[in-house]
């Protein structure tokens, strides 16, 4: 390499005398690594943020969700009419028939979900209380800050109890650890016994699977739910002098019975939501059919639930994600061959410009490697130098997008090093060809050539 020093030194000279010329062929290598890092550091996000969604909906979980007639529908159209009034519709019942009767069921927690308004001293702000079992918390994997989840007793009798996400804390026990504490949920006081690790999962990602905001959410007993906020199985009970309601199994068991009836919604759902666990990804697929058809015998043959397995969405989402980022890495790779092939062109032209040095270098001894190392090096210099740039410019793309496109951009070790290494071999590649082509010249033409 010493050898070769002194042809290297001529090409940083040609270089800094044609700063101008340099620059503009550099352009293509600059803006092509800025795009390689910033669609790569696009993808790393999106691909972290289904990840960390994969986790937050909780290994081998499935959906079942109702399907709530909307008002002014007309049901009679599509059959279902006369059919839907003998299906009770979600309760704690197909919950727990769900748990005694499938195998590979490990875990499952049904949900009731009640917007409305949280007090604690003189502050009222807008909550969300969910009514769910204790299973819940393991389900999505929620750690805690301090205290724990609801105890047998506590789910049992339906006791006023509940536990709070990250942001229901900072907004009213922001100095104080809330645990043992009471907060008012509509007209009911609640003693607060837990509160939920903060999580940092979008709110889009976790509408697009139905999950939960945890943070902003109030969690009690899903008895508790029932007994002195919102039971839909007694407000649509079709037989306005009786009202019978188990609900049995590791939920406690209570018989409701001789309830007035209220006002008919169009919800009959007792649940908003039932999450269950199986016991190996395996049998995701099995489980989720045999839930279906289980449900569907219950219900009286209407199919008023959908049985949805998140994990697998998000899987897909994530193939949809990879295919997208090849494309955006594709079309990046395409603006540095653009740009190796406009070094090309310009090295060509160098090689046109300088024939007379060639001839004269050659004519005092330089051989012909001599004159490939040379011109190689001005190719290869300029790639490096644009690629060192375009790194540099990649990285501060990606803040930006991140901070006004408000899109998670991570931007790897890797990512820069494979950016940069395609620059310096576009260098050597796209430089090689008129590198050779001056060694080529004969030096008296080259001497001679005006």
């Amino acid at each position: 390499m010493r050898k070769y020093f002194h042809d290297i030194v001529i090409a940083m000279e040609s270089i800094m005398a044609n700063k101008l010329k340099s620059i503009l062929t550099a352009l293509g290598i600059i803006f092509g690594v800025a795009s390689v890092i910033s669609m790569l550091a696009i993808g790393n996000g999106a691909q972290k943020e289904i990840l960390d969604q994969i986790e937050m909906v909780g290994v081998n979980n499935i959906m079942i969700t109702p399907i709530v007639q909307e008002e002014g529908d007309n049901e009679e159209e599509n059959g279902q009419g006369e059919r839907r009034k003998f299906s009770r519709g979600l309760t704690l019942l197909d919950a727990e028939a769900i748990r005694s009767t499938i195998p590979s069921v490990i875990r499952i927690s049904p949900e009731i979900a009640l917007n409305s308004h949280a007090v604690y001293g003189g502050k009222r702000e807008a909550a969300k209380i969910i009514g769910v079992s204790s299973d819940y918390f393991q389900l999505f994997n929620l750690g805690f800050e301090s205290g724990s989840y609801f105890n047998d007793h506590q789910e049992e009798h339906g006791l006023a109890v509940c536990v709070i996400g990250a942001n229901i804390k900072s907004r009213f026990f922001p100095d104080v650890n809330p645990v043992g504490k009471y907060i008012k949920f509509g007209n009911v006081w609640l003693q607060i016994i837990g509160v939920l690790e903060r999580t940092d999962v979008s709110v889009t990602a976790f509408e697009n699977v139905g999950i939960n905001v945890y943070n902003d959410n109030i969690y009690v007993p899903v008895q508790t739910m029932l007994l002195r906020f919102q039971n839909r199985a007694v407000i649509n009970n079709p037989n306005p002098g009786r009202m019978s309601m188990a609900m049995g199994g590791r939920m406690g068991v209570r018989i409701i019975s001789s309830i007035p009836r209220q006002n008919v919604t169009s919800n009959y759902h007792q649940l908003d939501k039932m999450v269950v666990q199986v016991d190996d990804t395996e049998n995701l697929s099995p489980t989720a059919e045999i839930i279906g058809r289980m449900l569907l015998r219950r219900h009286s043959e209407v199919k008023d639930f959908e049985v949805t397995i998140p994990e697998l969405l998000l899987k897909q989402q994530q193939r949809t994600t990879d295919i997208f980022n090849i494309v955006l890495g594709s079309i990046a790779g395409i603006a540095l061959i653009v740009g190796g092939i406009g070094i090309m062109n310009i090295m060509f032209a160098s090689v046109m410009e300088r024939i007379k040095e060639i001839g004269t270098r050659q004519a005092i001894g330089a051989t012909k490697v001599d004159i490939v190392v040379q011109f190689l090096s001005e190719a290869v210099l300029i790639s490096v130098t644009g690629g060192l740039i375009g790194v540099v410019l990649g990285i501060v793309m990606s803040r930006m997008i991140s901070h006004f496109a408000d899109i998670l951009t991570i931007v790897t070790l890797s990512s820069v090093i494979i950016a940069f290494f395609v620059s310096a071999s576009v260098g050597v590649i796209f430089g090689y060809s008129p590198a050779k082509r001056a060694s080529r010249k004969d030096p008296i033409e080259s001497l001679r050539h005006e």
